[in-house]
């Protein structure tokens, strides 16, 4: 049973979840399963894999978002795919807004039909190129973009003063690093513990220098 797995999972971590937030990420995986079938959201075709790999993957993150000093409770997650890490982000963080930002869309209609069927009111689906679109948020998500360079440079100008860009990385790169640009700079590189899930994990966290 998938909600039996997912409070296993959770259970080896630090997170506080309650039962209703279990219930709800149990209930945006059963739906990403189906739609997975007709729409190919992802290529985890698994739903106990999508447990590991998209919702707990996504919700280690989110101790770490209070590391933005901007405290105006908006977050933008670019190249969302169909809604990671934003929506289960969302669902743990119901004082927060997100907004899902993607070009495709047939990823948005998903987010769309699952908000709705499971009554979530603090996600925004957004379709649009992450360049073409404006606002300024506490803190930049992305665990899609190829490179930490693209991810700034492309959503640099959603970053809204005092705020940051959490990027979601297997391997973290020195060249990776050594290549930013330099309007941005690294605050922080978090190892993250994901319960049985091979391969490495990091966060990391960068602030803009001007």
């Amino acid at each position: 049973m998938l909600k039996n797995k997912l409070i296993q999972l959770i259970d080896q971590t630090d997170l506080t979840v309650s039962e209703q937030q279990i219930d709800l990420l149990v209930g945006y995986v059963e739906r990403l399963d189906k739609w997975n079938k007709a729409y190919n959201l992802t290529s985890v075709r698994d739903p106990k894999q999508m447990l590991v790999k998209h919702i707990v993957d996504s919700l280690v993150v989110s101790p770490y978002l209070s590391k933005t000093p901007n405290s105006n409770g908006k977050f933008i997650d670019v190249g969302t795919g169909p809604g990671l890490p934003g929506m289960p982000l969302a669902i743990t963080n119901p004082d927060l807004d997100f907004s899902l930002l993607d070009s495709l869309g047939k990823r948005i209609r998903f987010i769309t039909q699952a908000c709705f069927e499971m009554k979530i009111n603090n996600v925004s689906p957004i379709q649009s190129r992450v360049e073409d679109h404006q606002g300024q948020y506490a803190g930049v998500l992305s665990r899609a973009f190829a490179s930490i360079s693209d991810m700034v440079n492309w959503s640099h100008h959603l970053v809204a003063p005092d705020g940051r860009f959490f990027a979601l990385k297997g391997q973290v790169d020195k060249e990776e690093i050594e290549d930013l640009p330099n309007f941005v700079k690294v605050e922080e590189i978090i190892k993250l513990s994901v319960p049985e899930l091979e391969g490495e994990r990091h966060l990391v966290v960068l602030s803009k220098t001007s």
